[in-house]
């Protein structure tokens, strides 16, 4: 195996523990476990000694220090950061190789800069809804490409099938509608509407007569601080409601197109990929149901987030497959 091959396996691992750690950091409140960036009250790591922790107080009077929500964030930021340096490496490596810029290298590139921007300004901004679920989409959006990335350096692993071309269009309905699906649950969770309805199978009784859509999708913007979220309860109910009948909708057109590739397929691979893409989805519906009659536990909630990442990355890599099958690389 290659260096280049061996690095982008590593990278695409250390990924996956950067979209754990940071939904662990969204779910134990610690987003804004430091105030500022890049630093944690001025510092280059969480300050613990009396006097730091003095000048600390004096900077931010208006937020105490927390010393493990600081380290929650600051321990993912340096896991972020390292991330970036990663990527930064695989681009190099990439033109050196080719004396050329090639796509995916440079897209990965522009996107974790672009992460760290949005990463800087869910602090700047005091977790601004819309910022914070920019900042999950770009980090799914990073994660699916490295995974490409890593296919394309394995010809063994490639479709061969053209056949499977005609379900270009299922395939990118189902990946269109999983991207809504993650970026309702982004919505609901930067609004803190996760337990806006704890009934099932929608919410609680006269949900239908409390809907509020024009604030359930408004930025709020012009709030020093979005800890906790602005929105009514109403408007909390709504996306959460929403996010259910997603779900289903989600279930309903993943499943047919898993079914679909899988007896359309004449490999073992691509037979492999369809029964994925299957348990994975299986497995997040699963997930949504027990936060709800579980009440959001924290393992449950971080799990949800993960697998949905990972249905993301399945579905771009499968469009993939079947939209260029043996073809060049990109």
């Amino acid at each position: 195996m290659t260096i280049q091959k061996k690095l982008i396996t590593f990278t695409l691992c250390w990924t996956m523990l950067v979209i754990i750690l940071g939904a662990y950091t969204r779910l134990t409140d610690a987003g804004l476990g430091c105030p500022d960036w890049p630093g944690c009250y001025g510092f280059l790591k969480v300050p613990h000694k009396a006097e730091k922790m003095e000048l600390a107080a004096a900077r931010f009077p208006e937020r105490p220090l927390e010393h493990h929500k600081a380290w929650n964030e600051m321990i993912h930021r340096y896991l972020a950061g390292t991330l970036g340096l990663l990527i930064g490496a695989l681009f190099i490596i990439s033109w050196r190789q080719r004396k050329r810029l090639t796509v995916l290298p440079s897209a990965l590139l522009a996107i974790v800069i672009f992460q760290a921007t949005l990463g800087a300004w869910t602090v700047t901004m005091g977790l601004l809804p819309i910022v914070v679920l920019a900042h999950l989409l770009f980090g799914f959006i990073l994660f699916s490409l490295l995974a490409l990335y890593w296919l394309q350096q394995r010809p063994a692993w490639r479709n061969s099938e053209v056949r499977l071309q005609a379900l270009k269009p299922l395939a990118l309905l189902a990946l269109v509608v999983v991207v809504l699906q993650i970026a309702l649950g982004g919505w609901t969770a930067a609004n803190y509407a996760a337990l806006a309805c704890i009934d099932l199978p929608l919410c609680e009784a006269g949900w239908s007569n409390r809907l509020a859509f024009a604030e359930a999708f408004d930025l709020h913007l012009g709030h020093d601080d979005y800890e906790y979220g602005v929105m009514s309860q109403d408007a909390r109910a709504t996306i959460h409601v929403l996010h259910r009948l997603g779900a289903i909708v989600t279930l309903s057109i993943v499943a047919w197109f898993s079914w679909r590739l899988y007896r359309l397929a004449e490999t073992t691979l691509m037979q492999r990929f369809a029964q994925a893409i299957a348990l994975v989805l299986l497995l997040q519906f699963v997930l949504g149901l027990l936060n709800i009659v579980l009440h959001l536990p924290l393992a449950n909630a971080v799990a949800h987030n993960f697998v949905g990442a990972n249905l993301m990355m399945l579905l771009v890599v499968t469009y993939y497959q079947i939209s260029r099958p043996q073809g060049r690389e990109v």
